[in-house]
């Protein structure tokens, strides 16, 4: 399984469970709304060997707790030719030949789109009477107590063991906005001719190509796989050379990461079909000559590749680091808000903060906030809709996350933000007292021993910015203000109307652009 730091390039994860729930078909739960899904990834693996650790993943479309979860994995189709046993669990057991069935003895919450993984790992490998070109469908079925079982099919296949090996690390410096080169190598050190390789890159986002191979696949600027059909004998190996920049937005100094993961050409397509089921894109090819591995043996193309599979994958791994140079820093700003309205009105607030450049914040290899950022409440008004990111603050202890009532929240935020991008969340707040210009704030870069955090600012000064609300005189009580203040409650209306009046004359705005930290599990 990848690290969480080889997560970044799967945008578009948030949705991961609505989507494998959409393919694998799910029941509706009998005694809620919540539906199930389940999935187990296609897996290619080699005769001969040990087999592969897989695990599956149960997904609901909302916050539950199982009672009795259980998941049957049903082979026989893969009869005589795969196996699935248990890896380490004392919970499964065989209620009949070619099916393994695991009970979870005690509860299991799934709270978020990531679902429920690493639960019931199985072995699949091949039997001695397992040959190259077997293949089957393996049924895994996931159940619990008030849901009707959903289930899904994922393909096994055998093919012949090769061991492809990564070349050696890269070390590079650079300055932001300037260009680099970087090896790319690969090595079979088995005992079996591979026919061809496939590489997967996660570079940082500051990291970014300048030359786009039509062998190769990309997002914008961003490499994310090549594929090759040279074959490489045993002993022999390939290598080529990447072209590089750093973009002018990279924050300096510091330190930009790529790490890089060799496959077989069937393990490739499998993890395609992963990517598929999520929705996900590799991106596509480039329009420029194909990146040759120049083989340092007489290399012949593959015409027909047969399935494949990589005995030792621990050593497919390589990175590049690159040594960021010179400084550039950012601006994060703080983004408050005005609130009108009488005795008893409900008022929404979207507060947040925004990057006001020259350098984005990437953070996403440790998953941790690009900011710490605390919410005061306004006096004489009540919490009573708060993200679920923003947790009250109790003296030395935090509530629970999006609990309404508090007087102080603390707020997990992004872990990218683009230069130019701002971060925004929702509150709901209740006036109970009409007092004029009563302020609470927004605080960013506030200290925490926690993971993460921004605390080389370049104007600390608009770090904090005014939940302002009846506001009278100048709009500011006197007290000043950091940040634009977007204007809500009784007012929304009129401004929007103002503002379309604006758009329509020609007047610019800024784009609200929240990027989701993402995550990758392989």
């Amino acid at each position: 399984m990848l690290t969480h730091s080889t997560r970044r390039w799967l945008a578009g994860l948030g949705v991961v469970g609505a989507l494998v729930a959409a393919s694998a078909g799910p029941a509706a739960a009998e005694e809620n709304d919540v539906e199930l899904a389940v999935y187990l990834r296609d897996v290619t693996i080699a005769a001969d060997t040990t087999g592969k650790v897989e695990y599956p993943t149960v997904y609901s479309s909302g916050p539950v707790v199982l009672q009795d979860l259980t998941i049957r994995y049903d082979f026989t189709a893969l009869a005589g030719k795969v196996t699935v046993k248990e890896e380490d669990s004392s919970e499964c057991t065989t209620p009949e030949e070619n099916v393994l069935l695991c009970t979870l003895p005690f509860e299991a919450g799934i709270e978020d789109e990531w679902g429920l993984n690493g639960l019931f790992q199985v072995v699949i490998a091949p039997t001695a009477d397992a040959v190259d070109g077997d293949e089957g469908a393996l049924k895994v079925s996931a159940s619990a107590k008030g849901f009707d079982p959903v289930s899904y099919e994922s393909r096994v296949r055998v093919g012949e063991g090769v061991d492809l090996a990564a070349g050696p690390e890269t070390v590079r410096s650079a300055a932001p906005g300037a260009t680099f080169t970087a090896p790319l190598a690969v090595r079979n050190v088995g005992e079996t001719t591979a026919k061809g390789a496939a590489v997967v890159f996660y570079n940082d986002h500051g990291i970014r190509a300048t030359k786009k191979h039509s062998n190769c696949t990309y997002v914008g600027d961003e490499l994310r796989t090549c594929r090759f059909d040279e074959a490489l004998a045993p002993g022999t190996g390939g290598a080529a050379t990447l072209a590089y920049a750093l973009g002018k937005d990279t924050f300096a100094p510091g330190t930009e990461w790529g790490e890089i993961i060799w496959m077989t050409p069937a393990e490739f397509e499998d993890f395609q079909a992963y990517l598929d089921t999520l929705d996900i894109t590799i991106g596509t090819p480039g329009t420029g000559d194909e990146l040759n591995l120049a083989a340092s043996a007489a290399s012949a193309r593959i015409s027909a590749q047969g399935s494949q599979a990589d005995t030792q994958p621990e050593n497919n791994h390589s990175h590049l680091e690159v040594k960021v140079t010179g400084k550039n820093s950012t601006d994060l700003e703080a983004v408050g808000a005005k609130l009108a309205g009488g005795k008893g009105a409900e008022v929404d607030a979207t507060i947040g903060f925004r990057n006001n450049g020259p350098a984005t914040l990437d953070a996403t290899r440790s998953g941790s906030s690009v900011t710490h950022m605390v919410v005061e409440v306004p006096k004489g008004t009540t919490a009573i809709a708060v993200p679920e990111s923003c947790f009250p603050v109790k003296g030395e202890e935090w509530g629970e996350p999006g609990e309404p009532g508090a007087r102080q929240y603390r707020c997990y935020t992004t872990s990218f933000l683009k230069a130019g991008d701002q971060e925004t969340f929702e509150f709901g707040f209740r006036i109970d007292e009409v007092i004029a210009n009563s302020a609470g704030t927004v605080k960013i870069n506030v200290p925490c021993q926690c993971d993460g955090g921004f605390y080389q600012d370049l104007k600390p000064a608009n770090d904090i910015a005014k939940i302002l609300v009846n506001a009278t005189g100048n709009g500011d009580g006197g007290q000043g203000g950091g940040g634009s203040l977007p204007i809500t409650g009784a007012n929304s209306a009129l401004v929007a109307g103002l503002g379309a009046v604006l758009l329509a004359a020609g007047g610019a705005g800024f784009v609200v652009a929240r990027r989701r930290r993402t995550r990758f599990v392989a």
